[in-house]
């Protein structure tokens, strides 16, 4: 899974955003979200306090709770990215893409129940999912570029959580909120990637048996490539990036179902099978 170690990641955060406003800065702005996900407990936006807190400050903040995680015994396994989607974009009210990090505690194993005991308010989008064969690294990365380091490709599912209560946030706030990560699953069919038109690849999202919205691939930035070397690009802007056995989720294809407990959601994907969480219990 690479050679980050948390000293590596947590010394891209420093030296950003270190005049405290508002009460917060980078290192109580981390503790405070991590608090917020153990505990279960939701909060307004950070920006309501600290306009400063951008996108760059942001990234700072979530840089260092990696760290925190792999501290504290967690394993880096991957990336996301998150609002890849016009439809992601529009309901959020954000205009371009976040990358985030993944790890083994965000693995969410076939045939459990979304996790309500772990997250706020879960919600489920399709995703096209890349496990990586080489290292990626930006900046100038091209889709072709990118899909040609792409060992398979699966369906899945993100189960997304916010900090922020009713999702409200700026780009910042979701950035150092770590875009929203909660848990994900993967389907049952991996491809090679020359084994399937990403772009066309289409995706119905079914909840308690009735279909209520679908997409293709390419609504994840015109084809999922794209967003995988958005991701490559970005990262190498912060100083990493992605390496070989990666767990890469794109975006979501769609825009997000709730998945409150006793619901059931399937996503049915054209050729690469299909991923059914229930909604667990409360």
């Amino acid at each position: 899974m690479g050679d980050h170690t948390a000293s590596d990641v947590a010394s891209t955060a420093s030296g950003v955003g270190a005049a405290p406003e508002g009460g917060w800065d980078v290192e109580s702005v981390a503790a405070e979200l991590l608090r917020c996900e153990d505990e279960r407990r939701e909060r307004e936006p950070f920006t309501d306090e600290w306009p400063g807190l951008d996108l760059d400050t942001g990234y700072a903040i979530q840089d260092l709770n990696l760290a925190k995680r792999l501290e504290r015994g967690e394993k880096l396994i991957g990336v996301k990215l998150g609002l890849t989607s016009r439809a992601k974009q529009q309901r959020m009210g954000v205009h371009f893409p976040f990358v985030a990090w993944l790890t083994d505690a965000m693995v969410l194993p076939v045939g459990d129940p979304v996790p309500q005991g772990k997250l706020i308010h879960p919600r489920i989008e399709p995703e096209i999912v890349f496990v990586m064969g080489e290292r990626l690294e930006g900046p100038g990365i091209t889709c072709a570029q990118a899909m040609s380091a792409v060992e398979s490709v699966w369906g899945g599912a993100e189960v997304i959580d916010s900090r922020y209560s009713n999702f409200r946030f700026t780009a910042g706030d979701v950035a150092a909120d770590n875009a929203s990560s909660g848990a994900f699953v993967t389907g049952p069919i991996g491809l090679p990637p020359s084994e399937v038109d990403l772009a066309l690849e289409a995706v119905l999202v079914e909840v308690d048996g009735v279909v209520v919205d679908s997409a293709t691939g390419a609504a994840v930035q015109g084809h999922p490539g794209e967003a995988l070397a958005l991701a490559a690009n970005d990262l190498a802007r912060r100083g990493h990036a992605i390496e070989a056995g990666w767990i890469v989720l794109t975006g979501g294809m769609t825009d997000a179902v709730f998945a409150p407990p006793g619901s059931s959601t399937a996503l049915h994907f054209t050729n690469l099978g299909s991923v059914f969480l229930n909604g667990g219990e409360g």
